[in-house]
Formats: structure tokens, C-alpha cells, sequence
């Protein structure tokens, strides 16, 4: 009889072979296997998982994350014939989330990017101000998430025709130009590792010369928030997730602004960002300052009128969005 631990490795192996990075829910369950032991898979019960899961001490959201990764991972056994089918304990009902991100105003960026000066590492682990710093010019400049981000990759950047490739978490690529400045800030931080000789395929790292990690990033940023006095409005800290709904306000600002067709520029902005569904934009339109309603509602978004897929000459616009640098700019 197989044992949790061996099946749990041909899981995460198979993940893996399908595209997906699976780190955080390998985590889960190293969890799960110093919980409830590394047993046959037949010793296995409902009431095993119960106990697991209610003997953790989690939130409704994190709870839920657990017993959906549990659930896939019994029923991949037992379609193969591993395990007999488990039957899994209630689930717990959800709860709705009224998380609103927190929008950094341009002040704010400039305190921040102050305030990076001022970080003193405390060990080889953490971050350097170079690195801080180009982290949050790269987020806010960009759009991409923290994870897309801290994959990068050194080979993915070509600072000569002004171009960086994201990988997002599923193994899947986009090409995106950047403005002038981000490209000036990634070459003084390519010069700054090559003085300091620091050997490494991931373009940020922390001091040690290794690739910049989750917790490192959170808890430096943490300390330059409070530093600068910035805060959310329920008094928790800002995060450094929160740049890439700053990044999309911020241009849907600038475009009111310009007078720009927000009908044409809100699906290049979904492109730009990685989303799947051309209307995924949609989600920042209420984080959009209140004095731009009026704009706001002539969207054919908003009023449902067509669909952006059936437009050929937004489709053809898209298509030529590698050679657009100043849909980023200004």
C-alpha cells in the first residue's frame, strides 16, 4: 500500500508536468503530512481530514484553500485507483470578502522610494535599498503581480528595444514594452549587481546573491510604510500586491485625463496586465476618484453595449501592443 507521502510527491509532480508552479500548495501539504502522519493511504478517513483541518488554526478563507487542495488531491487518487473514494466533512460555508486595495497616490510613491534610502539590511537575507527600490519602480510602472515580478528573470529583460517578458503563474508568457524611465532604473540596477558581482539567472536579489523571496519583500516594505507613515484607512499596512490596482487606476486617471477612448484602451489594459477576459479591467473602475463618474458611465463596459471580441479593429489594435511603449508613459 502506498504510503500519503509517495502519493502526495506523484501529485505535485503531476501539477507540476501540467503547468502549474504548485510551491505554495506543496507547502499545504508538507502541512497535512506533519499532521496527520505519514500513513497508508487506506488509513486515510473522513474523520482523519476533519480533525486536520479543525485542529488548524485558520481563517474561513485559508480553511476552505486547505479542503479544496485536499479534495482534488483524494479524487486524483481515486480515480486511479489508489485510494477508495473518500468522502470529505462538511465544508465550511464562505465568507464574503469586502477587501478594498489600497491605491497609493503619487505622494505616497515618492515617500516611498524616500524611504528605501533609508533601509539598513540586517542580514544577508534581506533586501538592499537598489533592490527595494527597483522592485516598487518595476510594480508601479508595469502592473505586473509580486509573483511575476520576482520570477523575472534576467534573460527576460531587453533594455536595448525596451522590452520585458512576465511568466505568470501557469507558465504563460507576455511580451510588454516599458517607458524610458523603468528601463533607465533596470540598467542602473544591472550595473549596481555587476559591481557587487552578484551571479544570478533572477534579476532581484537579496543580499546573500539569491533570488528575492515572498518574505523577505514583505517584511522590508513593512518597515519603509511605517517609516513613511503610510497607512491603509482600517490602520493595517499597506502591501506591495496593492501597486498593481495603483497601476491600473493610475492610467484609467490619465486616460480621463487625455480624453483617451476608454472603450479601446480598457481591454489593452486587461492585455497589458495579463488577464484572461478583456473585461477584467472592469474590477478598477470603482477604485477610479469619484470626480471621473461621469466619464466613467458613457463605457459601453458599463452599459453592455456589444462585446470588445466581435470589435476587429480593437482586436488589430491589441495585436500591435509590443509596439506601443507609451501605453505605460505619461
Amino acid at each position: 500500500m502506498k504510503l500519503l507521502s509517495e502519493a502526495i510527491e506523484e501529485y505535485v509532480t503531476w501539477k507540476r508536468s501540467s503547468g502549474f508552479r504548485f510551491e505554495a500548495s506543496e507547502l499545504l501539504f508538507r502541512g497535512f503530512l506533519a499532521g496527520v502522519g505519514n500513513r497508508p493511504l487506506a488509513e486515510i478517513t473522513t474523520q482523519t481530514v476533519k480533525h486536520y483541518l479543525d485542529s488548524q488554526p485558520s481563517r474561513t478563507f485559508a480553511w476552505r484553500a486547505k479542503y479544496r487542495l485536499l479534495m482534488h488531491f483524494f479524487d486524483f487518487l481515486a480515480i486511479r485507483g489508489m485510494v477508495a473514494p473518500l468522502t470529505m466533512p462538511p465544508e465550511r460555508p464562505g465568507v464574503k470578502r469586502t477587501f478594498v486595495p489600497h491605491i497609493y497616490s503619487r505622494e505616497q510613491i515618492r515617500l516611498l522610494l524616500k524611504y528605501t534610502s533609508k533601509v539598513r539590511p540586517r542580514y544577508k537575507e534581506s533586501l538592499s535599498p537598489q533592490t527595494l527600490r527597483t522592485i516598487i519602480l518595476f510594480l508601479c510602472a508595469t502592473g505586473a503581480s509580486v509573483g511575476e515580478s520576482f520570477a523575472l528573470e534576467c534573460r527576460h529583460i531587453d533594455v536595448k528595444r525596451g522590452l520585458v517578458i512576465i511568466h505568470n503563474r501557469f507558465s504563460q508568457q507576455r511580451t510588454i514594452p516599458i517607458c524610458r524611465d523603468l528601463n533607465f532604473a533596470l540598467q542602473k540596477y544591472e550595473r549596481w549587481k555587476a559591481r557587487h558581482r552578484v551571479v544570478c539567472q533572477s534579476f532581484f536579489v537579496k543580499n546573500d546573491g539569491t533570488a528575492v523571496s515572498g518574505r523577505a519583500a514583505r517584511d522590508t516594505f513593512r518597515m519603509i510604510c511605517r517609516k513613511a507613515c503610510i497607512r491603509r484607512t482600517d490602520g493595517s499596512d499597506p502591501t506591495l500586491q496593492d501597486f498593481r490596482p495603483t497601476f491600473a487606476v493610475h492610467r484609467i486617471t490619465s486616460w480621463i485625463r487625455s480624453d483617451v477612448d476608454l472603450n479601446k484602451m480598457l481591454p489593452a489594459l486587461a492585455v497589458y496586465m495579463g488577464y484572461a477576459n478583456l473585461c477584467a479591467a472592469e474590477k478598477y473602475l470603482p477604485m477610479t476618484p469619484e470626480r471621473f463618474r461621469k466619464e466613467l458611465n458613457k463605457l459601453s463596459l458599463i452599459h453592455r453595449k456589444g462585446q470588445w471580441g466581435k470589435n476587429k479593429s480593437l482586436i488589430a489594435f491589441l495585436e500591435t501592443l509590443a509596439h506601443r511603449p507609451t501605453l505605460v508613459e505619461d
